[in-house]
């Protein structure tokens, strides 16, 4: 069975790197990828050419994307009853505190700043990848439309 994630992430390096991060770790990710915040919303809620996309198992956001910002999106997913269920992870380069309280009080189910170096990036992707997608239950079923 393939676990489904949706990565909002309007930088290509960061695409790049949590992609092969990610096959490494986990080989039965189907990683899906949405660049500005509109598209992750039409991913979503299944609109326009998102019709039929996978429902995710997990979301990664960032937060400063074009478009629509991660917030909003975040405040989307939460808020909405057949989506409010998907762990919802802050990948961001904010260190804010405002940013960081605001994401939890949007029920964020977790906020990481990215590493700037390449290793200690690919280790959040590697505890990622091994809490969430290996010991953390996540609630499959409800995904199925």
């Amino acid at each position: 069975m393939s676990i489904e994630v949706l990565l909002v992430e309007d930088s290509p390096g960061d695409v790049r790197l949590t992609r092969e991060a990610l096959h490494a770790a986990n080989p039965q990710i189907k990683l899906h990828v949405v660049s500005d915040g509109a598209e992750a919303l039409a991913y979503l809620m299944q609109t326009g050419t998102r019709v039929g996309e996978p429902r995710p198992h997990l979301v990664l956001l960032d937060l400063n994307l074009p478009r629509v910002d991660g917030r909003e999106v975040l405040a989307t997913i939460k808020g909405t009853e057949h989506l409010k269920a998907i762990p919802t992870i802050i990948l961001t380069t904010s260190t804010a505190q405002e940013d960081v309280v605001n994401c939890y009080e949007l029920q964020a189910n977790c906020y990481f700043n990215k590493p700037v170096e390449l290793d200690e990036f690919l280790n959040m992707v590697r505890c990622i990848n091994d809490f969430w997608l290996n010991k953390a239950k996540l609630p499959n079923g409800r995904f199925d439309a």
